[in-house]
Formats: structure tokens, C-alpha cells, sequence
């Protein structure tokens, strides 16, 4: 008589009453790719290092793509923003810390809780009467680890994604690579997905990463300008570790309102809302633009604590 048979089977009774507890909990939720245990970073890996690009909230970079804000009620909270672009217009709508204004208008005036780093000059304040080229060596120094971290995003560089569709929406996905299968995606209602955001779980990893990968643009609300979405954080998931590697423009929330999650860091032009749309869309983490200009209405911009 085998003396260990009776433990082997209440052993194996015991991991399948586990089981199918867990599948139960599951429930009906989509739940793609995989993660690794408890503090590490899963099957992305390790976020791209910002370097100087991490402390903004928004960046842009071009001789004539600035920053442009509309409305009265957008803040960059917890850093600054900062654009290589040398026209006296390249940034407007914002004021910062050091109290340098930049054409702000009655309709249109927003706060920085940081500075503004640019290669132009203000309207008024310190940096009114000539370029700082101090604040402009930052600006450059932002754009160079801002194009880094494009690289280090980009297929080449993290290959393997995980096709889950081009539509994100109503989907909960696990820590990971996610590659758009036809160069773009989406987080709109639509015909397979008719609504619903998107869910990123960490599954209790606090350091767990994703990052998307698009050869082409990212649309997130909608169709159209109505339908605000929002990307969702869950079981310990953090704004911090999510990257958006965009080969081209990023929209988001045409018609304001929502909440998006993460680094966007798009080739061509970022927008966040509309002017003239009456919802506050909130931002926690960062719009930067290589090659284009980056404009927001209305908008919150928590950038996140390293």
C-alpha cells in the first residue's frame, strides 16, 4: 500500500478546489498576457528611463510646434512643460511659478505648478525680455530623452506584442507588450466593443509595466467627439509604468471629459479635447510630442512621482 496515496490525492483535491475557485473570481472579464511575481516588472520589463523628460507634464518639439492651451480650467500639477519651438506664439494659454505668462487670454489660462522651459520668450515675467538659453538647454535635453524613450518603445527595440485587437475598449489587460494589429488603436464604443474603458490590472504588482506600441495613431472617446473613455487602474496598477509608443497622433477625448493613463509619447500631434467641449479630461502622466505641437482644453495633468 502506497503510504503516501492518501496525501498526494487530498493534495490534489486542494489545488483543484484553489482553481476553480480563481476561475470562478475571474468572472467575465477579458484578462490578456501574463506578469511576473510580486515586485517585478512582468513580461515588459522595465519602463524606458525618462531622464530629462520626466519631470514634464507636456513637451513638444519643432521649430514652430509649441504648446497650446484653451479654456480656464487646465493645470500641470507636480512638474513643468517645456517645447524647443523658437516663435514668439509657440506657447500660449499658461502661465507658471515664476510668474512668466504666456499670451493668456480671459478665456484662456492655465497653470503650471512647475516652469516652463522653452527657446522663446514670454509675454511677461523673467524670461520676457530674451530667450534663457539655460531654459532652452532643458527644453533640448527633454526632447533628446523623449526621442530615447520612442526608440526604447518602439517593436524594434521591445519585439513580441500581444494582438488583442485594435479596439481597447471594455478589455482588461494584464501586464505586457500590446502592438495595434492594422497600426492604430482605439478606446471607442463600436460595433465589437460597444463601450466601455479600459482596465489595466497589475494582479498585485506594483511595478508592473505595459506598453503599446502603434505604428500609426491613437484615438481614445468617440466616435466622434462624443463618447468620452477612460483607462483604468487596478490591483496596484500605476500611471508611472504605462507607455503609449504612437507612430503618429494621439486624440484624446475629443469631446472632453474622461481619464487617460500614462506616457504618451506620439511622432506627429497630440490633443486632449476641444475647444468649446465643457468637461474636464485629466491626464495622470504625460503628452509629449516628438515632431508636432501638443494642444489642451480644459485639461488636468497629474504627472506622476517617479
Amino acid at each position: 500500500m502506497d503510504k503516501h496515496g492518501s496525501g498526494s490525492k487530498a493534495w490534489m483535491g486542494f489545488m483543484a478546489a484553489v482553481l476553480a475557485t480563481f476561475m470562478a473570481g475571474c468572472g467575465g472579464d477579458e484578462i490578456f498576457g501574463t506578469i511576473g511575481g510580486p515586485g517585478g516588472a512582468g513580461p515588459a520589463g522595465l519602463g524606458p528611463s525618462l531622464g530629462a523628460a520626466g519631470a514634464m507634464g507636456s513637451f513638444s518639439g519643432g521649430g514652430t510646434a509649441g504648446i497650446t492651451n484653451q479654456g480656464i480650467l487646465t493645470q500641470i500639477n507636480g512638474g513643468n512643460i517645456s517645447t524647443t519651438a523658437t516663435a514668439t506664439s509657440s506657447v500660449t494659454g499658461l502661465h507658471d511659478s515664476a510668474g512668466d505668462i504666456y499670451t493668456e487670454t480671459p478665456l484662456n489660462i492655465g497653470a503650471v505648478s512647475g516652469l516652463i522651459y522653452t527657446c522663446t520668450v514670454s509675454t511677461t515675467g523673467p524670461t520676457s525680455a530674451a530667450v534663457n538659453p539655460a531654459s532652452c538647454t532643458i527644453a533640448g535635453n527633454a526632447l533628446a530623452a523623449a526621442q530615447a524613450a520612442y526608440l526604447d518603445l518602439t517593436p524594434a527595440s521591445r519585439p513580441g506584442g500581444q494582438n488583442v485587437g485594435a479596439n481597447l475598449s471594455g478589455l482588461t489587460l494584464a501586464p505586457g507588450i500590446y502592438t495595434a494589429p492594422g497600426g492604430s488603436f482605439l478606446i471607442q464604443n463600436g460595433t465589437v466593443n460597444p463601450a466601455g474603458d479600459l482596465t489595466l490590472d497589475a494582479q498585485g504588482n506594483a511595478d508592473a509595466v505595459w506598453v503599446f506600441q502603434m505604428a500609426s495613431s491613437l484615438t481614445v472617446g468617440g466616435p466622434g467627439a462624443a463618447f468620452p473613455r477612460s483607462v483604468i487602474l487596478a490591483g496596484g496598477a500605476q500611471a508611472k509604468n504605462v507607455f503609449w509608443q504612437v507612430g503618429s497622433a494621439a486624440t484624446i477625448n475629443a469631446g472632453g471629459g474622461g481619464t487617460m493613463v500614462g506616457t504618451i509619447i506620439s511622432s506627429a500631434a497630440t490633443s486632449i479635447s476641444t475647444a468649446g467641449a465643457t468637461s474636464i479630461t485629466t491626464l495622470n502622466g504625460r503628452a509629449m510630442a516628438l515632431n508636432a505641437s501638443v494642444t489642451i482644453v480644459d485639461t488636468i495633468i497629474n504627472i506622476p512621482a517617479p
